[in-house]
């Protein structure tokens, strides 16, 4: 396993170079608009561990019914991906478009010496910092984990105007700094908070910012913690599912989520810019323990479907089409490129962007996925390809795993930590990964053998280097200390 002891740390020169980039950038977008009128609101609503069978538009038995009215009045797509099955490097490739091995986090951090340099690199492009050259009002609200306490990783230091949250998962554990603490900016709020408090305390936040009068457009990158553990939900939602025990309070949990987006929704509509405004409904990954990725196999810490496969909800009023449902892949990195348009900003020419512009795709003009390939990465590993229907799984060993995935057991949903041949699979016909047709087709094997060689070349792999990888400076990686 390849070790590595770069030092993360980020110059003065280094950082201006960043800031003068993002200046070159917005001069250009003012001739690249249309007009700065046009640019719309856009909202981020970005949910933790739900699974792909945890709503009611997407098949479970209970419905949710404010999210439900959202994809029925928008854009559902049945084949959204993300880019890692666990928090932060979901979140790194959400805020560059850029797979997290490229954009230097392919592993999540936690709050111990060995990842006290580890956090989203300073001079990589966030959707924040991007929509601020054309002049959006940027506002964070929730989880980051994307190393708050990393000097250039803060919130503020990637393109946030305001930020409200907690900033990893949630723990009154001592042991675990500041994981019950609120901040605000870079201040403490409150301390020891209770979690059932947070997702009104966000809400209300979000809420209040919507109805707020303001000229300029603005992002809202709303980062909940719902459904992570610990599942309690708040006392006005307890037993509301009607359930009991764990599935109980889960149930309860995605229904306060539900009521929250409903909150959200309405804001929009009482402000009166609905038709001005594009809500994204996602989720970071797969579920854990709790939640259901039905009918894909697989959930959080693998590379099956279930772990990459999540819910994916477009909403723009008189821009997107009610009721569209898409099987054409998309990805959370698609979501930077989209932004972009939409706001009149160019992408940056200096680095590669994975994600590409759908929103031709959103709005029904076109149907086809503009992605040729994706490329399933578990940390540093690369386990599996894919080329419009069919996913290739890569052998793979224990070794391999990152520390999430180095063991089965505590998610029922680790499947497939080991591997001694490939897998191949028709997921237009075999969206569960069930039936193995790797010995049927040779010639397609080897196609995807290739384009594996070649992005673990380009990316990087356990042991290789790739040509465009940003360093994640972590000793042994792989291993969770």
């Amino acid at each position: 396993m390849m070790e590595t002891g770069i030092n993360m740390t980020y110059t003065t020169s280094e950082l201006r170079l960043s800031a003068c980039l993002l200046i070159a950038m917005a001069v250009m977008n003012m001739a690249y608009a249309e007009t700065p009128a046009q640019a719309p609101n856009i909202i981020l609503i970005f949910v933790d561990d739900v699974g792909y069978g945890d709503l009611g538009c997407y098949g479970a038995k209970r419905s949710t019914p404010e999210i439900d009215r959202l994809a029925s009045e928008g854009f559902r797509s049945t084949d959204c991906l993300v880019a890692a099955n666990v928090c932060g490097p979901s979140r790194a490739a959400l805020m560059t478009g850029r797979y997290p091995m490229r954009c230097g986090h392919p592993i999540s951090r936690h709050d111990t010496p060995k990842y006290a340099k580890y956090g989203i690199a300073p001079d990589e492009l966030t959707i924040a910092e991007l929509l601020k050259t054309a002049g959006y009002h940027n506002k964070m609200v929730g989880k980051w984990h994307l190393g708050f306490h990393v000097d250039g990783s803060h919130p503020l230091d990637a393109g946030f105007d305001e930020y409200l949250g907690l900033h990893a998962n949630y723990s009154s554990k001592p042991e675990h700094r500041d994981a019950d603490t609120l901040y605000r900016n870079r201040k403490v709020q409150e301390t020891d908070i209770e979690f059932e408090k947070v997702t009104k305390l966000y809400t209300d936040e979000v809420v209040a910012f919507i109805g707020e009068k303001r000229e300029e457009p603005f992002f809202i990158y709303f980062s909940h913690h719902i459904a992570h553990s610990p599942i309690l939900p708040s006392d006005a939602f307890n037993g509301t599912s009607g359930i009991k025990g764990r599935a109980g309070a889960y149930a309860d949990f995605l229904l306060e989520l539900d009521h929250s987006v409903g909150r959200v929704r309405a804001a929009v509509e009482e402000a009166g810019i609905g038709d001005h405004t594009l809500i994204v409904f996602l989720s970071d990954n797969g579920p854990a323990v709790n939640g259901s990725a039905k009918p894909l196999s697989g959930g959080k810490y693998v590379t099956m479907e279930g772990g990459h496969r999540v819910p994916g909800i477009f909403h723009w009023a008189g821009r997107i089409p009610a009721g569209l449902v898409s099987d054409a892949m998309i990805t959370s990195m698609d979501l930077l490129p989209l932004f972009c348009h939409v706001a009149g900003v160019q992408l940056p020419r200096d680095r590669k962007i994975d994600g590409k512009n759908i929103f031709h795709l959103l709005t029904g003009e076109t149907s086809p996925s503009p992605h040729q390939t994706f490329h399933y990465y578990n940390g540093l590993n690369l386990q599996a390809v894919r080329k419009g229907k069919w996913k290739l799984h890569l052998p793979r060993t224990i070794a391999d795993q990152p520390y999430w995935a180095k063991r089965a057991g505590g998610n029922r949903m680790k499947i497939h930590l080991s591997l001694k041949q490939p897998m191949l699979f028709n997921l237009d016909t075999d969206v569960g990964e069930k039936t193995n047709v790797y010995s049927q087709h040779p010639e397609l094997v080897a196609e995807l053998m290739k384009e594996a060689k070649r992005i673990r070349a380009e990316v990087g792999d356990v042991e290789v280097m790739g040509s465009d990888q940003r360093p994640h400076g972590l000793l042994n990686p792989s291993e969770k200390e």
